[in-house]
C-alpha cells in the first residue's frame, strides 16, 4: 500500500525572489477580496477614530486646562464671608502650604440690558487698582481695565459680550447695592475661574442671562460699604500642600465672619463641569473603541481561517517547493497588518475630522483664550499598536493553523463533514419543511461554534447602536422628572442676603405673582463613619408645590417634622440607609454659640427634644437622622422641613429666596419690577432653563449620536457581510450544484440568505443584553456630583437599534445575492471538495 505522500528534501528558494513571490500573491488575495477587506478595515477606523476622539479632545481639554490655570493662577482654595478685615488675609498668608492669596469683594446685581426684556443676573468682581492680581488674573481679549475709583467703568466677559452684541464704550444699567447705576464698558476679558460661565439657579451656561463684571476695587468698596474688608478670598497653594488641611484652617479662622464654608477646585462650579466633561470623554475611551477593536479581531479571525481552508492546497504546493512555515506565516500577518493599515489611515482622518468638530463645539461652551484639537503622536501611535494588536489576535489562530499544516496533509482535500439526520430530523419537527431551508438549518447546526461566533458578531454591532442612541432616552426622562415633576415653579428669585420671612409677602405682590414658596440653602460638612462631604441642605415648607421633592417611585413627599431627607446620590457617597445618624457641621449661617451643651430646640414651641430628633455637639455641630432617600438628578441634594433648618442653626425664620409662579399676561411689568428691587440678587426663569438646556443637549447630541450611530453600521455592516461572505465561500459548490439541477436563482439565493436571516434574527436578544450592558458602563462613567443619569433605554431604541441592523443585513444580503447570481457555474463546479 502506499504510503502518505512526503515531500524529502524540498528545495529552498532564494530569499528575496521567494518574498516578492508571496507578495505577488498577497496583492491578489487582496484585489480578490477587496471587499471584505475594505469591510474589516472600516471596523478597525471606527475604533481607531473613536479612540483619537476620546483621547484627543481629553488631552486638548485638559492640557489646554492646565496651561490656562498656571499662566493666569488660578484658585486652589475659595472661601465666601459676610465682612472679613484686610489684615486677616495676612494671617492666612502665613498658612502653611499657601502660595498666594488673594482677596476681593464678590456681589451679585441684576442687570438691566437695552433691547432685552428678561432680567440678567450679573456677578460683580472687585479687581485690584494699579496692580495685577496674584490669583485669578483675567485675559484681557479687548479694552482696558476699570480707572482706579470710577464706578462707571466695567470689564465684561466675552460670551456675555458677544451674546448681547456688545463692545467697548456701551452702555447698560446694573442695580448696585439697591442703587441703579449706568455702567460703560471699558474692556471684554475671560478669566480662569469662568471658563464654564454658569448662573444662579441655571443647569447650562446662558450667555444672554448670565454676565460676569469687574470693577475697581476702589469703587466697589464705596458702594458696597466694605472699605478695608472683603467677602471673598482666593487661595494658590505651594505643590505638595494639603488641600483639606488649608480648608480646616480657612473655616475655622472665618467662622467668626460667617464664613460660609471654604472649598476646593473639585467644587467650584466652573473646574467641576470640566471635570466632568473630562470624565465623559474617559468613560467613552474606555468602553466605545474596545469594542470595534475587539469586533474587528473577530472579523479577521473568521476571514483569515477560511482564506486559509480555502488555500489548503496552495500552502501545502508552497511548502513543497521550499517555503519554510515561517515564511507563509509572515506572508499571512501581512496580510493581516496590511489590512490594519488601512483601517489605521481610515481612523486616522476620521478621528482628526470628527475631533475637531468636537473642539469647535467646545468653544461654545468653554471660554477658553484658545483651544485646539491636539494630534499627540503618542495618541496615533497607540492607535497603531492597539489596531495591529487587535489585527494580529484575530489573525492567530489562522496563522497558527497555516504553520502546523504538513505539506502533503495540506495538499489533501480537507476531510468532508459526515451528515447525518439530526436529531430535530429524527423527531419530524421539521417534516413540512422544504429540503433548501433544511440546508439553511443543518448548515447553522453542523457548525455552531461558527454560527455563534456570527451571532456575537452581529450583537456586538447591534449593541453599538444601542449605546449610541439611549443617551437621548435617558436624558429625557431627566428633564421630565426635572423640569416637569419636580421644578414646576415659573422662576425662582434669589435675595440679596438671607431675609426675613416678610420679604415673601413683598414678592407676593409684585405684578402678576400668583404663588410663592421661599427656601434656604445651609452650606455643611456632612459625616457618616469616615465618609464626609460638603454640600447645601435646602430649608422647603412641609408640603413643597412649586419645587417639589419626589421619592425614588417619583412620588411627591412632605417634608418631614424632624430629620433629613437625602439624594441618592449622597445616599450612595456616604453609604447611607434611612434610620442612619449623620454628623453635621454648619459652614454657613451659623449664629449659636461656639458650644452648644444644651438642646437648643427645647426653647422652640411645637418641638421637644424627642419630635425633632436631632442633637448638637460643640462648634455648631449637629447629629440628625436620615428620614427619606429620594431622586435627585443634579447637584447633591439634602432637604429639611424650612423651620426645622432655621432652628437647626438657632435662628428666626429667614430665607434664601423664593420660587414663584406668576401670570404670563403681566411678565413684561414683573421683570421690570424685579429690575428695580434691590433685594432680588438674580431671577431664574424655568422655560428659559428647559430651552437652553435643550439647545445644549441637541448640539452635543446632534454632533455625537449620528457620528457613533453611523460607525455602529459600519461594524453591522462588517460583521453581516463577511458573514454572509464567507458563507458564500462554503457553499458555493453546493449552490451551483443546485443550479444545475434546475432549481431558479431565487430559490439558490434563499439557501445562503435564509441562513443570514436566521442568524441576524437570533442575535436580536443577545444584542439587547449587550447593549443595555455596555449603556450601564457608559452611565456609570458619566455620573458625577454636578448630576446623574438613569440607565434608561426605551422599547423604540431596541427597535430602532434592531431595524438598522436589519436593513444593514438586507443591504448585505442583496450585494451578496448579486455574487450569487453571477457565480460562473463550470469554474466553481470544477473545484475539489
Amino acid at each position: 500500500m502506499c504510503g502518505p505522500l512526503k515531500v524529502a528534501n524540498p528545495p529552498k528558494i532564494f530569499l528575496g525572489r521567494r518574498m516578492r513571490s508571496l507578495d505577488k500573491k498577497l496583492v491578489r488575495d487582496l484585489r480578490r477580496m477587496w471587499a471584505q477587506a475594505l469591510a474589516i478595515a472600516l471596523v478597525l477606523a471606527a475604533g481607531v477614530s473613536t479612540l483619537i476622539l476620546a483621547v484627543g479632545a481629553y488631552q486638548s481639554l485638559e492640557e489646554t486646562r492646565a496651561a490656562y490655570y498656571e499662566r493666569y493662577s488660578f484658585a486652589h482654595v475659595f472661601a465666601q464671608a459676610t465682612r472679613a478685615p484686610d489684615r486677616i488675609a495676612r494671617q492666612i498668608e502665613t498658612f502653611e502650604g499657601v502660595a498666594a492669596v488673594e482677596t476681593r469683594i464678590s456681589k451679585p446685581a441684576i442687570l438691566d440690558i437695552e433691547g432685552f426684556s428678561p432680567p440678567v443676573t450679573g456677578l460683580v468682581l472687585s479687581h485690584p487698582d494699579n496692580r495685577t492680581p496674584r490669583v485669578n488674573r483675567l485675559f484681557l481679549r479687548n479694552g482696558r481695565l476699570p480707572t482706579p475709583g470710577d464706578i462707571r467703568e466695567a470689564v465684561v466677559n466675552e460670551a456675555f459680550a458677544k451674546a448681547h452684541k456688545l463692545t467697548i464704550g456701551d452702555r447698560f444699567q446694573a442695580i448696585l447695592n439697591g442703587k441703579k447705576r449706568s455702567l460703560q464698558i471699558v474692556g471684554i476679558a475671560l478669566s480662569p475661574e469662568h471658563i464654564y460661565a454658569i448662573g444662579p439657579g441655571d443647569l447650562v451656561p446662558d450667555d444672554q442671562r448670565f454676565a460676569v463684571l469687574w470693577l475697581s476695587e476702589q469703587a466697589v468698596d464705596e458702594v458696597f460699604d466694605l472699605d478695608g474688608a472683603f467677602n471673598s478670598i482666593l487661595i494658590r497653594l505651594l505643590p505638595g500642600a494639603s488641600e483639606d488641611k488649608v480648608i480646616d484652617l480657612l473655616d475655622e479662622r472665618l467662622r467668626e465672619y460667617s464664613g460660609s464654608g471654604a472649598y476646593g477646585r473639585d467644587t467650584q462650579i466652573s473646574h467641576a463641569f470640566l471635570d466632568a466633561e473630562l470624565q465623559q470623554l474617559r468613560a467613552m475611551a474606555q468602553v466605545i473603541p474596545p469594542i470595534f477593536l475587539f469586533v474587528s479581531a473577530f472579523l479577521i479571525n473568521m476571514t483569515l481561517t477560511r482564506l486559509v481552508a480555502l488555500e489548503r492546497e496552495q500552502i501545502g504546493l508552497l511548502k513543497a517547493l521550499g517555503y519554510d512555515r515561517s515564511a507563509i506565516a509572515v506572508h499571512y500577518i501581512k496580510f493581516v497588518l496590511l489590512i490594519a493599515a488601512i483601517g489605521v489611515i481610515i481612523g486616522f482622518g476620521l478621528g482628526t475630522w470628527f475631533g475637531f468638530g468636537l473642539t469647535r463645539l467646545y468653544t461654545e461652551f468653554f471660554h477658553f483664550p484658545f483651544l485646539v484639537f491636539r494630534r499627540d503622536p503618542d495618541v496615533y501611535l497607540a492607535a497603531i499598536g492597539l489596531s495591529a494588536g487587535a489585527a494580529l489576535i484575530g489573525g492567530v489562530r489562522a496563522v497558527f493553523k497555516v504553520v502546523a499544516l504538513e505539506p502533503a496533509v495540506a495538499m489533501r482535500p480537507p476531510t468532508p463533514p459526515a451528515y447525518r439526520r439530526i436529531w430535530s430530523e429524527q423527531l419530524g419537527v421539521f417534516k413540512k419543511t422544504s429540503q433548501l431551508t433544511m440546508m439553511s438549518v443543518r448548515h447553522i447546526i453542523r457548525w455552531p461554534i461558527r454560527a455563534g461566533f456570527t451571532v456575537l458578531g452581529v450583537a456586538l454591532a447591534g449593541s453599538l447602536l444601542i449605546v449610541s442612541l439611549f443617551s437621548m432616552d435617558s436624558v429625557e426622562h431627566m428633564i421630565d422628572v426635572t423640569f416637569s415633576m419636580i421644578q414646576r415653579q415659573d422662576a425662582t428669585l434669589n435675595l440679596s442676603d438671607e431675609n426675613h420671612l416678610r420679604t415673601l409677602q413683598a414678592v407676593g405682590q409684585l405684578p402678576g405673582v400668583m404663588r410663592t414658596e421661599p427656601y434656604r440653602g445651609v452650606y455643611v460638612r456632612m459625616t457618616h463613619r469616615h465618609y464626609e462631604k460638603k454640600l447645601s441642605i435646602v430649608g422647603k415648607p412641609k408640603s413643597p408645590r412649586l419645587a417639589r421633592v419626589v421619592d425614588r417611585s417619583l412620588q411627591p413627599i412632605s417634608m418631614p417634622a424632624s430629620g433629613l431627607v437625602i439624594g441618592r446620590r449622597i445616599a450612595e457617597e456616604l453609604r447611607l440607609n434611612v434610620g442612619d445618624i449623620v454628623e453635621l457641621e454648619i459652614l454657613s449661617g451659623w449664629r449659636g454659640s461656639e458650644t452648644v451643651t444644651d438642646f437648643p430646640f427645647a426653647r422652640a414651641p411645637r418641638f421637644d427634644r424627642k419630635s425633632i430628633g436631632v442633637s448638637h455637639g460643640p462648634k455648631g455641630r449637629a447629629f440628625v437622622p436620615v428620614t427619606d432617600i429620594v431622586e435627585s438628578y443634579f447637584g447633591l441634594s439634602a432637604f429639611m422641613e424650612l423651620s426645622a433648618l432655621n432652628r437647626l442653626i438657632d435662628e428666626g425664620y429667614r430665607i434664601s429666596g423664593i420660587h414663584i409662579a406668576y401670570d404670563r399676561n403681566h411678565q413684561g411689568d414683573l421683570f421690570e419690577a424685579v429690575k428695580s428691587t434691590p433685594a432680588i440678587a438674580s431671577i431664574a426663569l424655568h422655560d428659559a432653563s428647559l430651552m437652553k438646556f435643550r439647545e445644549t443637549i441637541a448640539k452635543n447630541m446632534n454632533m455625537m449620536v449620528p457620528v457613533y450611530a453611523g460607525l455602529a453600521i459600519v461594524v453591522a455592516l462588517g460583521v453581516v457581510y463577511n458573514s454572509a461572505r464567507i458563507q458564500l465561500s462554503e457553499q458555493a459548490r453546493e449552490l451551483a450544484s443546485l443550479r444545475v439541477l434546475g432549481f431558479t436563482k431565487g430559490e439558490v439565493s434563499r439557501v445562503l440568505l435564509l441562513e443570514l436571516a436566521i442568524l441576524v434574527i437570533a442575535a436580536q436578544p443577545f444584542m439587547w443584553a449587550l447593549g443595555y450592558g455596555f449603556a450601564w458602563l457608559v452611565i456609570k462613567g458619566f455620573s458625577s456630583d454636578l448630576y446623574r443619569v438613569d440607565l434608561i433605554i426605551n422599547l423604540s431604541t431596541y427597535a430602532w437599534a434592531s431595524l438598522l441592523v436589519l436593513l444593514t443585513a438586507i443591504a448585505s444580503a442583496l450585494i451578496v445575492r448579486r455574487r450569487i447570481d453571477r457565480l460562473d457555474l463550470i469554474s466553481v463546479l470544477k473545484t475539489r471538495e
